[in-house]
Formats: structure tokens, C-alpha cells, sequence
């Protein structure tokens, strides 16, 4: 059998085909070309030995990059995207900001997610004794803050390094800076990593001190300790353990619960019904690192018992929002897709997650 092919069909084919290849010639001839006023902003901008600018073209492979005096110019498939980085890191320097390694590659992480980084990284949030600024460091965590600012109670789930509890202890302080609450109240489960610290001596704050030590310490990088022992000993900020949340109302004050995977469900439920008049509540946690007994957790299905109220505000943060060394960001990638292929494996379903929710934390412990 001979197949007539019409003239036109091929001609229409041809087209097609032309048309898609000019496409791809013009997407990876793309060019854009920034110029940054001022030496000293193209300093901050290249980094040592333009190092920065290296980052920047590693996370875009397909582009390049070209620096001729004042001048940065991108050119290929994804230059627009470079150049909007580019773009976003000359106005943080504009705005006074220095820029590092880390810096750099998170605000790749938030261009390539439609955010603005200058707009995420200028957002300040308390300025420390030694004249350190606190700001947010990834979209995630300003969505937290804006969370703590708008809601009475916010519930801050993550990985360990997304700056939950850092975060949380700077806005109880910008709060009482500002005469918005009267206290600071922080407590947490007293519940050991997987291990049996026994009886330890000493009295009440010397017992849970070691339990309480992480809240210590973003206070103690926040404000002096000069500052840390007046506001205690005059009880404006209070650190205790949860057992004696019990009975008590708490109005004009800042709590913060850390470590709420610790919790059993009556004491969360016991401390979520203390919050009084002109108080907010930050509650922290990260349900992967559970260590109560039997891994029956408070902060567990929460957001579908409480999501509907008014007032209340949870918040997920993740792998991209970690600040620490970057090797922890690849420790919590590499735990969550560990934690994806069991469950393929096992068919999935919140038997097996309840399961195992234990033994998991006990290994990351």
C-alpha cells in the first residue's frame, strides 16, 4: 500500500518543527544584563574571588555569567532567573545587609520558589545586646513570624535548625520590648532523649535546668546575662517545666512550649486551656523526634482537631528552612526520603507511622 502524504501536511510538520527549534535557540540565547551602582556594592556582590558568583552559577548550570565593570550579565535558558538573584542580593546590600555563602544559596532557594528575598531577609525581628539583628532567614520561617504576629496561639512543627524556638524566644522579647505582655513564660516536657538521667540532685530550677538548657541559651544570645539574671529574679521571665502549668491561668504573658512532641495529649490539652487575656502562645515540636513513652504524642493531629478555630495558626517548616550548617539540611533530606521509601515498602498508613514513630526518634536521638 503507498501512503499519500500531502504537500501541506509536510509543510505544516516542517514548520512545526522549525518553530520549536528557533524556540530553543532563543530560550538558550536569553540575556539579561544588571547594572549595579557602585564599587563597593559589586564587592559585597562577588564575594572573594567571586566566590558568590560561582554559587550562583552552579545552581543555574545552563547559565552564564559575565562581569565587565559595573556590569553582570546572564545569558542562557534560566538567565532571567539568574538575574532576578542578582538583583535581590544588590538590594540587600543596598539595605546593609552582608552577604555570605549560605545567604546566597537560600536566596536562589527563594527565587526559584516566586519569593522575594529582600523583602524575607530584611524583615527585622529583635535587635540583640550586642546590636545583632534577628530576621527571618527563609520564606517557611517568615510565614511562621507572621503567624506569631497574627494568632494567639501558633504551633511551630519542623526539623531540628529551622529556628523554631530561636524564633519564638526573639518574639516573646520584641513583645515585652514593646509592653505588649508583662512575662515571658517558657516551658518544656521533661522527658530525657532515650536515656535515664535518674535522680539528679539539687533544687527545682537546678533539676530542670538540663531539660530547659536550649531556651537558656537563645535568651543568653539574645540579651546579656546581666539582663537574663534582673529579668528572672524579678519574675518577668519564668522558666519552668510543664507538670506545673497545671491549674494556673496566664494572661499578659508570652509562653512558649518547646519540644511539644513530648507532650501526652492531656498535658497539651492541659496547657493549650491556660492561655488567658492579652497572652500568646508559640508551641514547637518536631514529630519526628518523639521520646515519650509509648510515642503517644500530644502534638499529633492537632491541626485536625483544632484547625478550624479562630485564633490558632500552624506552621510547617521544612528541610529548606533549616539555618544551620548545610549538612544538617542534607541529614533532614536524607532522614525524610529514608522515611518516604519505608512507607512505599510497607504499603504506608498511620498503623505503620505510630509504629515505628518510636524507634525512629530513639535513632535520631
Amino acid at each position: 500500500m503507498i501512503r499519500c502524504i500531502a504537500v501541506n501536511d509536510i509543510d505544516s510538520a516542517l514548520g512545526s518543527v522549525i518553530d520549536h527549534l528557533v524556540f530553543e535557540y532563543l530560550l538558550s540565547e536569553q540575556s539579561v544584563t544588571i547594572h549595579v551602582a557602585g564599587n563597593h556594592l559589586m564587592a559585597g556582590l562577588l564575594g572573594e574571588r567571586d566566590e558568590y558568583l560561582r554559587v550562583i552559577e552552579d545552581r543555574f548550570p545552563a547559565t552564564s555569567l559575565h562581569v565587565r565593570g559595573n556590569q553582570v550579565t546572564t545569558t542562557g535558558e534560566r538567565a532571567v532567573e539568574a538575574s532576578k538573584v542578582i538583583e535581590e542580593l544588590v538590594i540587600m546590600l543596598e539595605t546593609g545587609q552582608q552577604l555570605d555563602k549560605r545567604t546566597v544559596e537560600r536566596t536562589v532557594d527563594l527565587v526559584e520558589a516566586n519569593e522575594r528575598p529582600s523583602e524575607v531577609f530584611n524583615s527585622n525581628v529583635f535587635r540583640t545586646a550586642s546590636g545583632r539583628t534577628i530576621r527571618p532567614k527563609s520564606a517557611g520561617q517568615q510565614r511562621y513570624l507572621e503567624a506569631i504576629a497574627n494568632n494567639v496561639i501558633t504551633f511551630g512543627i519542623g526539623p531540628a535548625g529551622t529556628g523554631k524556638s530561636w524564633l519564638a524566644v526573639a518574639m516573646a522579647l520584641q513583645a515585652l520590648q514593646a509592653g505588649r505582655v508583662e512575662r515571658i513564660i517558657l516551658t518544656r516536657p521533661a522527658v530525657e532523649a532515650g536515656e535515664r538521667l535518674g535522680f539528679l540532685p539539687g533544687d527545682l530550677m537546678q533539676k530542670v535546668d538540663p531539660y530547659l538548657r536550649p531556651l537558656y541559651d537563645a535568651l543568653y544570645d539574645m540579651t546579656d546575662s546581666e539582663g537574663v539574671t534582673r529579668l528572672m529574679e524579678k519574675g518577668t521571665v519564668e522558666v519552668a517545666p510543664l507538670a506545673f502549668m497545671r491549674g494556673r491561668t496566664l494572661n499578659s504573658s508570652f509562653i512558649i512550649l518547646d519540644e511539644a512532641q513530648n507532650t501526652t495529649p492531656e498535658q497539651m490539652k492541659m496547657f493549650l486551656t491556660r492561655i488567658g487575656f492579652g497572652s500568646r502562645a508559640v508551641v514547637t515540636g518536631d514529630i519526628s523526634q518523639v521520646d515519650v513513652q509509648g510515642g503517644r504524642t500530644g502534638l499529633g493531629g492537632l491541626e485536625r482537631i483544632l484547625g478550624g478555630i479562630d485564633g490558632l495558626g500552624f506552621v510547617r517548616l521544612g528541610s529548606k528552612d533549616v539555618v544551620r550548617h548545610s549538612i544538617v539540611q542534607a541529614i533532614v533530606d536524607a532522614y525524610e526520603q529514608d522515611g518516604d521509601s519505608m512507607e512505599k515498602l510497607r504499603g504506608g498508613g498511620s498503623s505503620k507511622r505510630s509504629a515505628s514513630r518510636t524507634d525512629d526518634s530513639r535513632e535520631q536521638a
